[in-house]
């Protein structure tokens, strides 16, 4: 059920002292935005008005969850944080008599809304911001970067002890679900462990033979995986036939263990096939990198450091009004795609956004890896900004406007490398490509949030 408002303060916080009442600066600032009624409506599609189990209070989950962004806090120390935090406490409308939600009902909320509410609620800070007269934007600079998931290093045979781990799990789920089966998916971690083990002393070597000693225990783990996957269908065909159900299961929980079961199966089998056709010389075009999060993708993105990534290719924009180097913008949503694309293809996306704020800049600047003409008919809609594209030698503007759009556009990395280093955007602690969206949206709202708390501005109260 929606609750917007929170219960009033307890006797106990009325007799705090005055200078315990009072908010640091920068959570004060924060505090006079999120009070506004914009930042209520993107939950309300979430809970049913009247029905349900109340919940926390919407001004308090998004307090919380900033505070969780803001520091880089896990859901466990950040409820511990505020808790213990007077000043937090009271940023977040939670008394010193009532509880502090537990960790499992926040990651709940979070993966409740999904990223649709988050970019809303990003929306509705900038729209605010434009109607206080404070975004008067005139320029923008975009670029795109990776957020890793969160996954170990893949190989084919870690793939593969992953795949026959999996499996006997979810097969084991099934058994308790649906007493009637009686086949059953063997364990081979110890057997598959084993070959990976001899594997790591197999690349050490530095012998002729390393090369085929990898292939033959590489494929000798996949056929681990490609033997658990037989057992598991006829699991999975025994369970489907039968309409028994255990004591204490519901409907729900027996048909979500099947699931479960035909989606490792079909995992474990992309696994194996393109384990196969790595050692057959065929070309992988779509390849599985994790079980835990099958939506990531390899990215190359042409670094020495880093030759391969293994996640989502996201887009930033960053939009200021300020001509002074190193001034602080406001990011839009991000977006968001999962393995290697195109800086343009996700730049319709990102004029979309613009359009929708309703900004219009002069000038633009972006990577050498859009293209001038595809990118100049997408920003036509933002008041068709003069664009400097970096190492292009057709932009325009003398050598000194050049230069100051060049160091603009060099920005962007510094703005790339803050957001990951202060807001945690590097690397996607949910899963999925709805997951790494809501986490990188998060991020985001917490730097524009930050930003707007540094600005020494006063806040309307329209």
């Amino acid at each position: 059920m929606l609750r917007v408002t929170t219960p009033p303060l307890a006797t106990c916080d009325a007799l705090l002292p005055a200078h315990a009442t009072l908010l640091p600066t920068e959570l004060a600032r924060v505090a006079a935005y999120l009070d506004h009624e914009r930042f209520v409506a993107p939950w309300r599609a979430h809970f049913h008005a009247r029905l349900g189990r109340p919940s926390i209070s919407n001004m308090s989950l998004l307090r919380v969850l900033y505070l969780k962004h803001r520091y880089q806090l896990g859901y466990e120390s950040l409820c511990r944080e505020v808790a213990d935090s007077i000043s937090w406490r009271r940023f977040c409308h939670i008394g010193l008599d009532q509880p502090v939600p537990h960790p499992t009902t926040l990651v709940k909320l979070v993966r409740r809304a999904g990223p649709q509410a988050i970019e809303q609620l990003n929306h509705a800070l900038l729209a605010k911001l434009a109607g206080d007269k404070l975004l008067r934007a005139r320029k923008l600079r975009i670029d795109t970067t990776v957020v890793a998931a969160n996954i170990c290093y893949p190989t084919d045979a870690g793939l593969a002890a992953d795949a026959v781990r999996v499996l006997a799990r979810a097969a084991r789920r099934v058994r308790v679900a649906v007493p009637a089966v009686t086949r059953r998916v063997q364990d081979r971690s110890r057997a598959v462990g084993k070959r990976l083990r001899a594997l790591g002393r197999t690349l050490r070597r530095r012998t002729g033979d390393a090369k085929a000693q990898v292939r033959r225990l590489t494929l000798q783990a996949a056929d681990l995986a490609r033997a658990s996957v037989g057992e598991a269908r006829r699991v999975l065909a025994q369970a489907r036939r039968s309409p028994s159900r255990a004591p204490g299961v519901s409907r729900a929980g027996r048909a979500g263990a099947i699931a479960a079961l035909e989606q490792a199966i079909g995992l474990a089998e992309r696994v194996v096939e393109q384990t196969r056709m790595r050692f057959a010389g065929q070309k992988i075009t779509d390849r599985l990198v994790s079980l835990f999060d099958p939506d990531a993708r390899p990215v190359r993105r042409g670094k020495l450091a880093k030759p391969n990534e293994f996640g989502y290719v996201v887009q930033l924009t960053e939009v200021t009004a300020n001509t002074r180097r190193g001034a602080r913008g406001l990011l839009l949503p991000p977006k968001l795609a999962a393995g290697s694309t195109h800086e343009n293809a996700l730049l319709p996306q990102t004029a979309a956004e613009l359009e929708a704020v309703g900004i219009t800049v002069r000038e633009a600047a972006v990577d050498a890896g859009f293209l001038r003409v595809r990118t100049e008919q997408a920003l036509a809609g933002a008041g068709a900004p003069e664009l400097f594209v970096a190492g292009d030698p057709d932009n325009a503007g003398s050598r000194r406007t050049r230069r100051r759009r060049a160091r603009f556009r060099v920005g962007c990395e510094g703005r790339i490398s803050h957001l990951k280093r202060n807001y945690g955007a590097g690397r996607s602690r949910l899963k999925g490509t709805q997951g790494a969206r809501t986490w990188e949206s998060w991020s985001v709202l917490a730097y524009d949030l930050d930003t707007v708390a540094r600005l020494p501005i006063r806040h309307s109260s329209g």
